[in-house]
């Protein structure tokens, strides 16, 4: 375990900083958390997340999963289509690597504001946290270490001179939340388009948070529609037998793009989460992601060290399961958001593979849930 007298200095209060603050204080240390928003401003985002096993385990781990539930929708069915080509390959609890019948759901999906207010709630309450919300940082320590957790725009990456590899996608993407009719109980969905992936989420009584990737132009237009245009136009993409009821929030369009910080630790510093790397939101997985850097690092402040010793560690510790979520989504969307006539029927014949022999969907589903690298271990519980 890491000695009493190291401090973590964690730069960003969101839904990856606060995870990280109380991870890193349940292995001794002490934490100073810092974020120029106020708990208010945290709290107020409005969007979703879906949650796999590799951060179902962590939350776990950190008491924090039971706690959770009231808030969790569970999915225990995954619909992938492609549009294309008419492939279709639904995954089941069965699916799941060693299921056994052990596992309720293939994944579930969290909203924003429960995840943050139990977070804040647990930081206040831990004697070893020390919270600085609405305010500029306390100057550190000569050995503590400092987590730039302050995502994908990172001023304290700037500052530290680290640069990325990165490029934007022609893609955007548009997050809304929808009532919708005619969702089989438990099933969430994964369309691949021509246009770009688009997944169906569901939230609870009926209401889902639908992501939509489509070109930026087109993302920003139907941000701005009229509210019954936008349910026309989400109406003609939706599978067979679902309708829009309701739109439940303003619809938000964001662009896309991949980067990698060029490394993830400079001297008593690391970058975690955004603040190191984005991928693609195909598949859910930019969170789940963010979330194993935690993890790592929180395993290595366990074993103790020097602040520069653990940074270099935890640098060399992520960059396979950065490298491989970031080449496998980054693959799925070059792959999928096309009609190129020669790659249909590659694309027919592998979707329908995955249909027929379930130990297709076991590696599948197991990369999506823990990551493409657990695929290289034995297989978890």
């Amino acid at each position: 375990m890491a000695t009493s007298s190291t401090t973590f200095h964690i730069l960003g209060a969101g839904p990856t900083g606060s995870l990280a603050a109380i991870a890193l204080a349940s292995t001794g240390c002490s934490v100073v958390l810092t974020d120029p928003l106020t708990r208010k401003e945290l709290l107020s985002r409005s969007r979703a997340y879906a949650i796999t096993h590799s951060s179902r385990r962590l939350l776990t781990d950190l008491n924090l999963w039971t706690s959770l539930q009231g808030s969790l929708t569970a999915f225990s069915f995954l619909d992938l289509r492609d549009s294309a080509c008419g492939g279709r390959v639904v995954f089941g609890l069965d699916d799941l690597p060693n299921s056994n019948g052990r596992h309720e759901a293939i994944g579930w999906i969290l909203d924003h504001q429960p995840l943050m207010k139990l977070l804040m709630d647990r930081l206040h309450q831990h004697h070893r946290v020390e919270l600085a919300l609405g305010c500029t940082a306390p100057t550190p320590g000569i050995d503590d270490l400092i987590v730039a957790a302050d995502g994908p725009r990172s001023t304290t990456r700037s500052q530290w001179d680290i640069g990325c590899w990165k490029f934007r996608y022609r893609q955007g993407c548009l997050t809304s939340k929808i009532a919708l009719r005619g969702v089989k109980p438990g099933m969430a969905y994964e369309l691949f388009r021509p246009e770009g992936p688009f997944a169906i989420l569901p939230l609870g009584d009926g209401i889902f948070q639908v992501v939509w990737s489509a070109p930026w132009t087109q993302c920003q237009r139907r941000a701005d529609l009229p509210t019954p245009e936008f349910l026309d136009e989400l109406a003609a993409v939706l599978p067979a037998g679902i309708e829009p009821d309701l739109l439940l929030d303003t619809p938000r369009a964001f662009s896309q793009q991949w980067s990698m910080a060029r490394r993830l630790s400079r001297g008593r510093g690391v970058l975690l989460g955004e603040a190191g790397h984005r991928c693609h939101p195909v598949g859910g997985q930019g969170l789940n992601l963010c979330w194993r850097d935690v993890a790592s690092l929180r395993n290595l402040a366990e074993h103790g060290g020097t602040s520069q010793r653990l940074a270099r560690r935890y640098g060399r510790s992520r960059w396979a399961d950065l490298l491989m979520v970031g080449l496998a989504t980054d693959l799925l969307v070059r792959l999928f958001s096309n009609q190129q006539p020669w790659l249909l029927p590659f694309r027919r014949i592998g979707l329908k593979a995955m249909a027929r022999f379930s130990w297709l969907r076991r590696i599948s589903l197991l990369a999506m849930t823990d990551g493409p690298t657990q695929l290289l271990k034995p297989l978890p519980d």
